[in-house]
């Protein structure tokens, strides 16, 4: 069974407290692709430093890394540096990678393109165009600005919003909806799952 890094929220508890967490949503849809999620602490990060993180990453055979929703970008400095050393480290391993809304876009600014605020993305659902053409659900108030460089749009929603990008060398892509709210996870998303992360 492929092992998959999955990227953490972070949220302050009642008690003050700054806590990692997953949707548990997120580990039913990678079960469901017959993928076994890995969550990397967003600690492993120092201010000058990534040993701690290089190190935990080496020790575990890792198939790809999942990059998860959540955290508006900018929110917890944490998160930002360990996500954008995650890419990184997936360029230089040669490992599949995926971002999940937030992920997409921090996919987009790791290749130097900003976000920009979206109206009418909010809790509905909505059609693509490209090279997906489906029915996707919609969580964001962000969008990328822009296609970044060496990326290729794969999917657009009918407002003309990036909706999903692709590298065009690297296995680096970025989907601006969430596969694993669905009630019943879609074919096209389990498919593209294990596409991306070779569990097929």
């Amino acid at each position: 069974m492929n092992m998959i890094g999955i990227s953490q929220n972070i949220k302050i508890s009642s008690n003050h407290e700054l806590e990692d967490t997953i949707d548990q949503k997120i580990i039913n849809f990678l079960k469901f692709c017959d993928l076994l999620p890995i969550p990397i602490s967003n600690k492993l990060v120092d201010e000058n430093s990534n040993h701690y993180l290089l190190s935990f990453l080496e020790k575990i055979p890792l198939s790809g890394i999942l990059l998860t929703g959540g955290n508006d970008l900018g929110s917890f400095s944490d998160r930002d540096k360990t996500e954008l050393n995650l890419i990184d480290y997936s360029i230089q391993k040669s490992i599949p990678i995926l971002g999940i809304c937030r992920g997409m876009q921090l996919i987009a600014y790791w290749a130097g393109v900003g976000i920009k605020r979206v109206a009418g993305h909010v809790n509905i659902k909505h059609m693509l165009s490209g090279q997906k053409n489906c029915e996707v659900n919609s969580y964001h108030n962000f969008s990328i600005k822009s296609c970044p460089k060496d990326f290729r749009v794969i999917a657009k929603s009918l407002d003309g919003e990036i909706e999903a990008i692709r590298h065009k060398k690297f296995n680096l892509e970025g989907w601006m909806w969430h596969p694993e709210r669905e009630t019943e996870f879609k074919d096209q998303d389990i498919k593209s799952m294990k596409r991306i992360f070779k569990s097929l």
